[in-house]
Formats: structure tokens, sequence, C-alpha cells
């Protein structure tokens, strides 16, 4: 496909994305971004996509197949990548990347789409191109990039983007853009899916929106998980503490028991013999009475 009537021009032509969520890049047509100074890189990047009238599960829509590479950061993004203006055009330069990672296509000026301007500290143009194939030829690209010498090392492997949402409003589009994409890849996928017409403006944004919501209940989880942590951990130190002072209070030191003195009981008093029992009076002689009967 062409690139868009007027991106070569003023940069006032170029559509900004406008989805909420998703932060918008500075746009600057091509000639503006080959005025820059030496001070500024430029990197180009292209997307490949072919028309699929494809069905999944025979009642999903594919629509496109667009082929994105999955890098050895782990990070998504599009095939490409720096190039060096003191020796080589634009599109010599990517398609010197390109044939590195991919090895069988070659792009022209007449498959420029954009350029933006990155955040950050690096002062880098984000040149993006795309080209629409047919679904045979993309697949040829995908064999050939099995092949090519950076498979398996910058490159883990082609990917194909889901551009549909399915019932549950999560699995497809939305899945996808909660990946982590490189520099300005999620930027200009959305942004190419936009104004190419690929995916309607509403489905874009209600896409972003529902991985917004996806992350939210994460974060609130490992809110509510690092409280619970640091609620935990300060009841351990201060019932360590409490313990530590009650030993403290309880146990002195040997030195100090030691050199107190020894406490020595008092002996008891003896208890005073208990008095002895009366001895009991003598019986009494028998009467006289009758001794002198006896003798009589």
């Amino acid at each position: 496909m062409a690139a868009l009537t007027g991106s070569a021009g003023a940069a006032g032509l170029l559509p900004s994305l406008s989805v909420p969520g998703v932060t918008e890049l500075k746009p600057l047509s091509r000639y503006e971004a080959m005025r820059l100074g030496p001070g500024w890189s430029h990197s180009c990047h292209a997307m490949l996509y072919a028309p699929n009238p494809g069905m999944l599960f025979g009642r999903i829509p594919l629509r496109y197949a667009v082929l994105m590479q999955m890098r050895f950061d782990g990070l998504l993004g599009f095939p490409g990548g720096f190039v060096d203006r003191r020796y080589w055009s634009l599109e010599d330069g990517l398609n010197r990347v390109l044939g590195l990672g991919l090895g069988c296509v070659r792009l022209t000026e007449a498959d420029y789409l954009c350029s933006h301007l990155t955040e950050g500290p690096h002062r880098v143009v984000a040149h993006f191109y795309a080209r629409q194939l047919t679904l045979e030829e993309l697949h040829t690209i995908e064999i050939c990039a099995v092949h090519s010498r950076d498979h398996g090392l910058e490159v883990m492997g082609m990917v194909r983007v889901p551009l549909y949402t399915q019932k549950d409003r999560m699995g497809g589009l939305p899945n996808f853009l909660g990946n982590s994409f490189i520099g300005t890849a999620k930027f200009q996928l959305l942004f190419a899916l936009k104004v190419l017409n690929m995916v309607p403006e509403e489905k874009l944004a209600e896409a972003v929106a529902a991985t917004q919501k996806q992350k939210k209940p994460a974060a609130e989880t490992a809110a509510v998980t690092a409280n619970v942590t640091t609620a935990a951990v300060t009841a351990n130190v201060t019932n360590v503490t409490a313990a530590v002072t009650a030993n403290q209070m309880v146990a002195k030191p040997a030195n100090e028991l030691a050199n107190q003195p020894l406490a020595v009981a008092k002996a008891e008093p003896a208890a005073k013999p208990a008095t002895e029992p009366a001895a009991e009076p003598a019986p009494e002689p028998m009467a006289e009475p009758a001794a002198e009967a006896m003798a009589e």
C-alpha cells in the first residue's frame, strides 16, 4: 500500500492516534526529519500485512495477518533497526536490516507511512513503513525468517497480531496489547491499524481500555499483599522486642548475681520440750482392820 496522502509533506496532514490511554507522539514529515541535524538518530521499522479471509473457530473473522517479532530481550517489535544516515538512505538502511532478520523482502520510499519524534532523553526519529502483501507472500516471508541469519539470536521468531476481540472482551487484541513492546512499536501498531482502516477506531479504544482495566486489579492486589506483609513484619518485630524486654527484666547478668551477698536464713529458736505428765500417786496400803482380821 502506498504511503498516506500528504505524509511526505507537511506534518499537519498526518492524522493523530487519539486513543485514550496511549501517549501521543509528535509527528513530523519525512522532509522535516531529513533536515534534522547530525545529533539525531534515525530508526526505521516496517509492518508487513496481508488480508486474511480466515475464520477462527469458524465464526471469528481474522481480517488481516500482521507480522511482528519477538526480540532477544523478550519485547515485541517490528522488523527493522537504526540506520546510519552517513552511509545509508532510510530505505537502504532498512532493507539491510530486513535482510538479516527476514531475508527476502525489500521496501521502497513508496512504502513509507509516517515519522514521529520519540520520548525520552535520546534524540531519535522513528520512521515507519507498511506494505500490503498477499497471504501467500506473507507466509513465504515467515518461512524465510526461520532461515535468516538473526533467527534464534536477535530475533526469537515472527508473531501474528490477533486483530479480533473475543466475547470475554480480553481474548485477542486486548491481551496482545498487554504484552511489553520495544520503544514506539505499540504506538506504531495502533497508529497503522487506525490510519490503514484495518481496525475501527472505537475497537482500538476498547482494546486499550480493556488492557488498562486488567492491570488495575493486579496493581490493587499487589498493594494489598504489600500492606499485609508490612503489617505481619511489624507485628513480628513488636513481639520480638517485647520478648527481649521481658527477658532483660527477668534475667540478670551472672556477674551481677555473683556480686550480691548470699541471703542466709536465720535459725529458728529451738522449741521448748513439752512438760512431762505428773506421776500418778502410789496406791495406799491396805486398811488396818483387814490385817487384824487375818491375825485372829
